[in-house]
């Protein structure tokens, strides 16, 4: 934009600039929250991807398997007046001068909405080799289709969410996998071990081998060698051992980082910057439901967040009372020909209750504190999730003996 240009849209009403930076869809979502909240400036989303912004859930599932081409938003930014600068880099960020730089020259902003969302960690001295793979990104999906298509030997390393995922797509598409984890049990960082226990079973029963309490000790063409010197035949190895908040381009730029390097937001996602916010995978917030700061890797987080930066940035213009975002994080995952339900936040929870048997095909765990539910996982149970998730945000008092009983619905296991 010419200054003269930049003069005029600031002259006039509703004449600010937004930028978003990332098109996934936290960006995507805040872009068309600010459409449909009435916002009249103009809305920028920059995306690092030359593709158009697309769901990341089919990538481990239809887009993995070549049952879909791709999994593209149905958006039409045309329509919104969303002006998409896609194949795009930002590489820093000078709140002083309200300008981001990219690798094609600064770009100006009035406010400015951070979610860059998370980077897969790579595994130690895997980089460069050949048939080392990460699944995050539409190109990374492509690159796996034909190792699937080709029944290839395959080991995961990584029993967390996407390594199942994955491992139970490369099962399907015929291939042998090996998942390989350095704790004693799956989705270790995720669960308790009285919870995440049963699931083992699952990697069995599906033809899949599970190697615990085993570490990587390094990747060779073909093979990948184990701490205990046992060689697992690999024409691929898929790499999932978790995420980061994708947020090292913001070094220098004076907006605070926490523990994990995520922007650290208020409850209404604005960071330490003024007239920055930051929402999705890359940020924290602070949860009066559950006392603590949270930091939600998860779809539903991506979804839900954007309305709440987009209610504060129309809100500054109109004096409107601040928007405050306090959700009941929630989350899916497809395993191994199960679904996998999860909502709330189980951290300091007093006790679980168990509905059902969790060695069948259907049960349910229900985190209480005090008497209140804070969390439950629910597989093959959806009734349970959908009646739950009301509970907890309602933060009704719970009656565990009635809890118990699986026949039961949760709303009428009320105290």
């Amino acid at each position: 934009m010419q200054v003269s240009e930049q003069r005029q849209e600031e002259g006039r009403p509703g004449g600010r600039r937004v930028v978003v930076v990332g098109a996934g869809m936290a960006g995507v979502q805040t872009a068309v929250a600010l459409r449909e909240l009435g916002f009249d400036g103009r809305v920028t989303l920059i995306g690092a991807e030359p593709h158009q912004p697309y769901d990341r859930p089919p990538l481990s599932k239809a887009v993995l398997l070549g049952k879909a081409e791709g999994s593209a938003l149905d958006v039409d930014f045309d329509g919104l007046g969303i002006e998409l600068e896609l194949g795009r880099e930002v590489l820093g960020l000078r709140p002083a001068d309200r300008e981001l730089d990219t690798e094609r020259g600064p770009v100006p902003y009035d406010v400015l909405v951070l979610a860059t969302g998370a980077e897969p960690i790579r595994l130690p001295g895997a980089e460069g080799v050949p048939g080392v793979h990460l699944l995050r990104t539409l190109d990374d999906a492509e690159r796996l289709r034909p190792v699937l298509a080709g029944r290839h030997d395959v080991v995961v390393v990584g029993a967390g969410w996407i390594g199942a995922e994955f491992a139970t797509a490369a099962r399907e598409a015929g291939c042998e996998v090996t998942v390989v984890e350095a704790a004693d049990r799956p989705l270790a960082g995720a669960l308790p071990a009285e919870v995440a226990a049963p699931m083992a079973a699952w990697y069995a029963d599906s033809g899949i081998a599970l190697r615990t309490r085993a570490r990587v000790e390094r990747v060779e063409s073909g093979a990948v060698v184990l701490d205990d010197g046992s060689r697992l035949p690999a024409d691929a190895v898929v790499v999932g051992i978790g995420a980061r908040p994708a947020t090292a381009w913001l070094a220098g730029s004076g907006v605070e980082l926490g523990a994990h390097h995520e922007i650290v937001a208020d409850a209404g996602l604005r960071t330490s910057r003024p007239d920055v916010y930051a929402v999705g995978d890359c940020a924290s917030f602070p949860s009066a439901r559950y006392g603590e700061r949270l930091l939600v890797h998860h779809w539903d987080n991506a979804l839900q967040g954007p309305r709440t930066v987009a209610a504060n940035i129309v809100g500054e213009a109109t004096d409107e009372p601040a928007a405050v975002y306090d959700p009941v994080p929630y989350f899916w995952s497809e395993q191994f020909g199960r679904f996998v339900q999860y909502a709330g936040h189980h951290a300091d929870a007093d006790g679980a209750v168990w509905r059902g048997d969790p060695s069948g095909p259907a049960w349910t765990v229900c985190w209480l504190r005090e008497d209140r539910l804070v969390a439950l996982l629910a597989v093959g149970r959806p009734r349970d999730l959908a009646q739950g998730r009301r509970l907890i945000e309602a933060g009704t008092p719970m009656n565990p003996r009635l809890l118990a009983d699986p026949a039961r619905p949760l709303k009428a296991a009320t105290a």
